[in-house]
């Protein structure tokens, strides 16, 4: 119902790295603000195999609320700060957590990069990520970037912006320690692919 963990990551990685985060309060069950409105993923019916009730019979009026109420304002903060900050080129980094297993199957890789085979910096992270862990960092694993993934295209790509989009099981995120040390695996690599993308003048 939401991407357990990512709020103490997010908070983790924005004091070590003195970056924006800005997170969803609400349950993606209620609307997915990384899908499209038109996707069939924006409100789901059913969620890894459970019905959601409050998702039953939904007329246009509610749809419309949740988009306007809740949708809209996320997408409108990062677009408002990315455009605050556009003179130094930020890198979008779209932050989730996926569950060990989904549909009766096991997901053997404690994190996914998910790309489009068009981002230096997620090129970047990923190798690095697999020198330190090999092939238990998924490439575009356990998720690929598809038509439905909507912050980075709406955001990142009409602002000629580098992103990437990290996914980190959940497990490895279960409690506060889990996710300061999830933090201190990732700030590292993250600064060291931006040094590789952006080296800095002699």
């Amino acid at each position: 119902a939401w991407d357990i963990g990512v709020a103490g990551l997010g908070r983790a990685l924005s004091a070590d790295l003195g970056s924006a985060f800005i997170r969803q309060a609400y349950s993606r069950l209620v609307i997915d603000c990384n899908r499209r409105p038109e996707a069939p993923g924006s409100i789901v019916m059913v969620s890894d195999g459970t019905v959601v009730p409050g998702n039953a019979d939904l007329d246009d009026e509610a749809r419309a609320r949740r988009l306007a109420e809740i949708y809209q304002p996320y997408q409108a903060a990062i677009g408002d700060w990315l455009d605050a900050n556009l003179a130094r080129r930020p890198i979008l980094v779209s932050l989730h957590s996926f569950t060990p297993s989904m549909n009766g199957k096991d997901r053997p890789w404690s994190l996914g990069v998910l790309h489009r085979g068009d981002s230096p910096f997620s090129d970047a992270v990923l190798g690095l990520l697999r020198d330190r862990m090999g092939e238990a960092v998924g490439d575009n694993e356990p998720y690929r970037m598809d038509s439905t993934d909507n912050t980075v295209p709406l955001q990142a790509d009409p602002r000629g912006l580098d992103y990437l989009e990290l996914e980190v099981r959940q497990d490895l995120l279960d409690n506060k320690k889990a996710e300061q040390a999830m933090s201190a695996l990732l700030g590292p690599v993250l600064l060291q692919a931006l040094a590789q993308v952006r080296p800095q003048p002699v």
